[in-house]
């Protein structure tokens, strides 16, 4: 593991990542997604690709990589950008899971590689609506921390501007950015996945013009047991 320190708007960010297959003259960057880091993007294919050098990046707020104000997707993907020409490095392929996948597509890579991307804004159940309603409500005459008891499960052991960042994240409708994508991408998608459903996948694939679409067996975290998978299908596509 390897640190770099970046500095974006006046804070040092100190960035945590690891390279694999350094030799390898092509590179593939792996960017994990929300709640995660790098190690499970590694634990996914750490084993594929060997043609290839591999970076595995924790995004700022996780892993072992800080954070220092309330980021919107653009500036993770601004942080990210200055990270890879601090290493004077520019990734053949970019690999995104869920909130990763919508900083992949901001990189503007020519090989774009979605695993459950989130962008897709889909409409809450009268159940959460309701649950925001009452919080919103009962807001003002409770103490700040009593916010958990309203949250997910996502935001468990979440600190305050983590939090923020992700209610600032959540709701990004990446309609236009799918719409203007100009890489090559390839969409692969959990058919059980419950936090970015099916749907989702399929309308970022008749969102971006050069795509294509892979359902697999799984959940939002299927391409852990399908990473050979994934590599078969690319490589026999000639990447």
């Amino acid at each position: 593991m390897a640190k770099k320190e970046i500095v974006f708007q006046g804070n040092t960010y100190t960035l945590s990542y690891e390279i694999l297959h350094l030799h390898q003259p092509k590179i593939i960057l792996f960017l994990h997604g929300w709640g995660s880091t790098k190690e499970i993007m590694k634990q996914a294919f750490g084993k594929t690709f060997g043609g290839y050098q591999h970076l595995y990046l924790d995004l700022p707020g996780f892993g072992n990589s800080s954070v220092h104000e309330v980021l919107d997707t653009a500036m993770y993907a601004r942080i990210v950008q200055l990270f890879l020409e601090a290493l004077h490095v520019k990734p053949d392929i970019v690999f995104g899971h869920s909130f990763g996948g919508k900083v992949a597509t901001l990189l503007e890579p020519q090989v774009l590689v979605l695993l459950s991307s989130a962008g897709v804004v889909v409409p809450k159940s009268l159940k959460v609506r309701a649950k925001i309603a009452l919080f919103k409500a009962c807001k003002p005459f409770f103490p700040q921390r009593f916010y958990r008891f309203f949250a997910s499960k996502d935001v468990e052991g979440m600190n305050q501007r983590m939090y923020e960042i992700l209610k600032r994240v959540v709701n990004e409708d990446f309609t236009p950015h799918f719409l203007t994508c100009k890489a090559q991408t390839f969409i692969f998608w959990g058919r059980e996945d419950s936090a970015t459903p099916l749907s989702s996948g399929e309308k970022i694939a008749s969102l971006i013009q050069k795509s294509h679409f892979y359902p697999l067996e799984g959940d939002h975290f299927f391409f852990v047991k399908k990473g050979r998978d994934i590599e078969k299908l690319l490589l026999e596509l000639g990447f």
